[in-house]
């Protein structure tokens, strides 16, 4: 038997699940999130690598069949590079890592999404079933491979649906083996799966999926082959006197699929917005203290969420309002509020194309209301910007993140400190203004103002024609008049403008 590149390996064991590897593995461990693409697609991008095991009987060869069991529906494939540790390695650096791998090969990280909720992050059942971890079909020898540089490619019924590199990784492949090896040795044999890029989606039964890693600026451009594996449909079932059963929600779906859009969920198309494309290239030429004022002709002057700053000075936030509200913390209430899919989340989660997450928080900056996971979120999702009267976590990162947020200022302190996520889109007290879900939200330098959809038009176009009026006579002051009866204008001044206003649209 050889490698993808010619060399030889050691016999294979007569198991032909193990027909690609020198030998059967003594463990394999996955990383969780390790690309930028699929970083942005889940809207977090981790700060260090983090992991799980995967059952040796879970490993397949090239050609195999994947069972889906009776009774559920978000099977879903992950192409990976998979690393073949050589020579055991422990508290090895991550200069030196590399030197213990020695081959590469394709992996299919096998997971069923209608299991993953009761799995909690541990990945035991919806990725450890039998054949879940398909290997091969060839090996690359790694010596004189530049880890940056190879590639990982995914075809699903035919159609390439996942290419990547080494060099999107948000972390460089060698530091998975260094870090790994902080923590227990690494045996020859051992297999590192390193996540897997964007493009990852369901499977059903009768489709086939292949996965191909190479190198191809390498000599000879080595390759692993294509890993083939087909979908089928399995009897199997699960007994409810044993353990948890099969279920899924919107958000599984919407992971297992990589979009709403992918898996036909409603609310695919964003929602009727008072924002037409008109209206908001209005709202962003218009400075908030015009719009403040036209409001305040209008009765309307308690609109100002007070107290909030831009985190980018220089940053125009447009957008409609999507509303979440938290209570002071309470420890029984945040127990039972706090964790899981709590109101903060499902507000990240949920937010509309355009849509403006607002955050009561009742002023209370002593602890952050989100961080840069939850921007990150934000972000993916096209959400036109936060404000929130309460603090901000990772305030920073945050600000580099490229989404407007206003708040009352940078808090190392996390949600359970001062508050409870309570509910989301209803309405709320935010910086002493009052805020309806789909109230227009416009912020600049000068700070956020609130303004009800049906006044949006009106206000813009009477802001932007103070603003024309204000630029007018600005240019008299700096000609040497004095203001008084111009500033404002009487009469006189009046028919002036008028008049040159007038010719200036001739």
């Amino acid at each position: 038997m050889t490698m993808g590149n010619g060399a030889p390996i050691s016999k294979p064991t007569a198991d032909p699940r193990f027909a690609a590897l020198p030998a059967p593995p003594g463990k394999i461990v996955a990383v969780h999130l390790s690309y930028e693409s699929r970083a942005a697609q889940r809207g977090h991008k981790p700060a260090a690598p983090s992991y799980f095991f995967k059952p040796t009987s879970s490993v397949a060869a090239s050609g195999s069949d994947i069972e889906r069991p009776t009774g559920t529906e978000l099977l879903a494939f992950e192409g990976e590079i998979a690393l073949v540790i050589g020579t055991p390695a422990r508290h090895v650096s991550i200069e030196d890592a590399w030197s213990h791998v020695a081959w590469i090969t394709a992996a299919n990280d096998w997971g069923l999404y209608d299991l993953r909720g009761n799995d909690k992050g541990s990945n035991v059942r919806n990725k450890g079933r039998d054949g879940y971890t398909p290997l091969g079909p060839g090996l690359i020898d790694a010596r004189g491979i530049d880890p940056a540089a190879l590639r990982v490619r995914t075809w699903h019924n035919g159609q390439l649906v996942q290419h990547d590199t080494t060099a999107g990784l948000i972390f460089p492949i060698a530091q998975f083996v260094a870090d790994l090896s902080q923590h227990f040795t690494l045996e020859t044999g051992d297999i590192i799966l390193t996540g897997t890029p964007a493009g990852s989606s369901v499977a059903r039964p009768g489709d086939e999926v292949e996965v191909e890693v190479d190198a191809p600026g390498a000599a000879g451009a080595p390759t692993s082959g294509r890993l083939v594996t087909r979908v089928v449909e399995g009897f199997t079932t699960f007994d409810p006197m044993l353990g948890s059963l099969p279920s899924v929600d919107d958000r599984h779906r919407e992971e297992a699929w990589g979009s709403r859009t992918a898996a036909s969920l409603p609310g695919t198309e964003p929602p009727p917005s008072a924002l037409s494309p008109a209206l908001r290239a209005k709202l962003l030429t218009a400075p908030v203290a015009g719009l403040s004022q036209a409001l305040r002709k209008r009765g309307l002057d308690n609109v100002s969420i007070d107290g909030v700053h831009s985190l980018c000075p220089g940053a125009k936030l447009v957008g409609t309002a999507k509303t979440l509200r938290f209570v002071p913390n309470r420890e029984d209430l945040f127990r039972s509020h706090g964790g899981g899919h709590n109101a903060q989340k499902r507000a990240f989660d949920a937010v509309a194309p355009g849509e403006v997450i607002v955050i009561e928080a009742r002023g209370e900056r002593g602890s952050g209301t989100l961080g840069d996971i939850l921007a990150l979120r934000a972000k993916a999702r096209n959400a036109a910007g936060i404000v929130t009267d309460g603090g901000v976590r990772d305030s920073t990162t945050v600000a580099n993140i490229g989404i407007p947020v206003f708040t009352q200022g940078g808090h190392p302190a996390v949600l359970g400190r001062k508050h409870v996520p309570w509910e989301v889109d209803v309405a709320i007290a935010c910086g002493g203004a009052t805020v309806l879900p789909g109230d227009v939200i416009v912020g600049d330098d000068d700070g956020v103002i609130v303004i009800p959809a049906t006044l949006a038009e009106e206000v813009a176009d009477a802001a932007l024609a103070q603003e024309s009026e204000d630029a007018w006579v600005a240019e008299q002051v700096a000609a040497g008049h004095p203001v008084d009866g111009l500033f404002p204008m009487n009469a006189e001044w009046r028919e002036r403008y008028t008049t040159a206003h007038g010719d200036a649209k001739g």
